[in-house]
């Protein structure tokens, strides 16, 4: 039976992972443990599984993105708080003579062999380097946690209650009443396909991400297309932060102007600067554990938010006033992009059933999350498009009368909830690219800077081309979030389950690709024409 070697080690020893270049080929794991206070020394050698049917075996195992796992669970919140700086060295930086030669096939899964008896299996390595030769420290990222049954839903419902919530009733507007019925649709296919990663993790011993998915699915090629699909959809929702925190901004200063070296920026344009040179130095964190606990509280933020709206439409002088049409059915695809953007967190899924203590009960923790998730975005929608009507914007924060103290602490919590999100986001993102420098000298602290640097600006200057947030929200619901959260589960889970799935599971997961790919089509192509005109 597998063990987590984080549980069966102490917290505070140093486990290093080493390859050996000479028997690569065998792909054996050496583990050494270096207890400081007994001085012993603890070894294990093991070779991995040999494939069969959807196991992931030694051949068709890229080692990219090994750092997924452990970035991904900092991005559910489900890790201790610590913190410190990249001093020292950066994720990848080696301990140990490097290698000139960088290998994009290592094993992931390993087992052990000691005389028919049952010990440990390292079912997902704390830290392997796509360079086959190296020894890298295992405390850069934090170990995963094992998560009770109320931390679970806690996780699901912080990654599923996010930034959409801000845009139902500008999705409501746009499609029309009926368009309702989108959202309780695309909430029920979401939580199915969340069943189904589940139901793919337990196809094979050893996979625990999305990325196992699609490796065991689909070969290596298939891993890689996920893991490029999950860091873009991360990539993009850190645009989106960097757009709302500046729209928000700029709604607080309206009058902000600057002239720079002869360039004129208005309050956006200002802001949308001011914003990231916020948040440069949350992303030069190495460990991030102590901001993904402050980001679990988006909850709490969310209630603030919706609170607010409901006290200036019950309180204030807004109201609550009827209006609106029916159906919509030429602005019907950024509904559609809007509404699924908010149930786009099937990335996380996986990490959060691979760290509950009971992983029995993961589909009630996806059953309590959606649905709150569905009657949360239900409400604001309804209240949202009630008080603003045909006035909606693609935030109802901005259309809170300014004037208003309510209205201020609306604005206030958007604008500080990128400030601990978006380092957590856009991590894992360079945890990736991190793991291609192929040589020691490239591992450093500033190389490390240099990448995140080179991410965060590079999100602005995208936030600065394309500054609408409706826009680019439905653009990633209708793209990425369709093949995230519809298409790829549904995939995956044919070619797992081929010999064992029912005509009705098959006619099902059909369907919902069909819907995914005409959704994504219908919706990519009018939020870029949007941001066209």
């Amino acid at each position: 039976m597998g063990m987590r070697l984080d549980e069966e080690f102490g917290a505070d020893r140093v486990l290093q992972i080493e390859t050996d270049d000479e028997e690569n080929e065998a792909d054996d794991y050496k583990i050494e443990e270096d207890d400081d206070d007994s001085g012993s020394d603890f070894t294990l050698h093991s070779p991995v599984h040999e494939p069969s049917h959807s196991q992931i075996g030694p051949h068709d195992s890229p080692t990219w993105p090994q750092s997924y796992r452990q970035s991904m669970d900092m991005f559910t919140g489900v890790t201790p708080p610590s913190l410190s700086f990249l001093r020292g060295s950066s994720f990848l930086r080696s301990q140990t003579t490097p290698t000139p030669q960088p290998s994009i096939c290592k094993p992931l899964i390993s087992s052990l062999r000691s005389d028919k008896e049952e010990v440990p299996t390292l079912t997902h390595p704390t830290r392997l380097s796509v360079v086959s030769s190296a020894r890298y420290s295992a405390l850069e990222l934090p170990p995963s946690q094992q998560c009770s049954y109320t931390q679970s839903v806690l996780n699901a419902i912080n990654a599923l209650c996010g930034i959409g919530i801000l845009s139902t009733p500008y999705a409501l507007k746009e499609g029309g009443w009926c368009s309702l019925f989108l959202l309780l649709l695309f909430g029920i296919i979401t939580f199915y396909t969340g069943i189904l990663l589940k139901k793919c993790l337990d196809s094979s011993p050893g996979i625990e991400t999305y990325p196992d998915i699609g490796q065991a699915a689909f070969g290596m090629l298939g891993r890689i297309f996920i893991a490029v699909a999950l860091y873009a959809e991360l990539y993009s929702s850190c645009i989106e932060y960097l757009i709302m925190m500046s729209d928000n901004l700029g709604a607080i200063f309206p009058s902000a102007r600057m002239v720079f070296a002869g360039i004129h920026l208005d309050s956006y344009q200002m802001c949308a600067i001011i914003s990231t040179l916020v948040i440069l130095p949350t992303v030069w964190l190495r460990n991030l554990s102590l901001l993904s606990y402050i980001s679990a509280g988006g909850v709490i933020a969310l209630i603030v938010v919706v609170l607010c709206l409901l006290w200036v439409g019950a309180i204030n002088e807004v109201g609550f006033h009827s209006g609106g049409t029916a159906l919509n059915i030429a602005k019907l695809p950024v509904t559609i992009g809007l509404y699924s953007f908010c149930y786009g967190s099937h990335s996380v899924f996986p990490n959060i059933y691979s760290s509950m203590k009971e992983p029995s009960r993961f589909p009630s923790v996806l059953l309590i999350s959606f649905s709150i998730a569905f009657f949360s975005y239900l409400g604001v929608a309804v209240c949202g498009f009630l008080m603003f009507g045909e006035n909606t914007s693609p935030q109802f924060t901005l259309n809170l009368p300014a004037k208003l103290i309510t209205s201020k602490v609306a604005a206030w919590t958007v604008v500080l909830t990128p400030v601990t999100k978006y380092a957590i986001t856009i991590t894992p993102v360079a945890f990736g690219i991190e793991e291609f420098l192929p040589s020691r000298q490239l591992r450093t602290y500033g190389v490390s800077i240099l990448i995140r640097t080179i991410l965060v600006f590079s999100t602005l200057v995208i936030s600065l081309t394309v500054p609408y947030f409706g826009s680019v929200m439905s653009l990633i619901g209708s793209s990425l979030v369709m093949l995230v959260s519809l298409i790829l589960p549904c995939a995956c889970y044919i070619k797992l389950s081929k010999d064992r799935i029912t005509r009705f599971q098959l006619a099902a997961c059909t369907s919902i690709i069909v819907v995914g790919v005409v959704s994504a089509v219908i919706g990519t192509y009018s939020a870029v024409t949007s941001m066209a005109n």
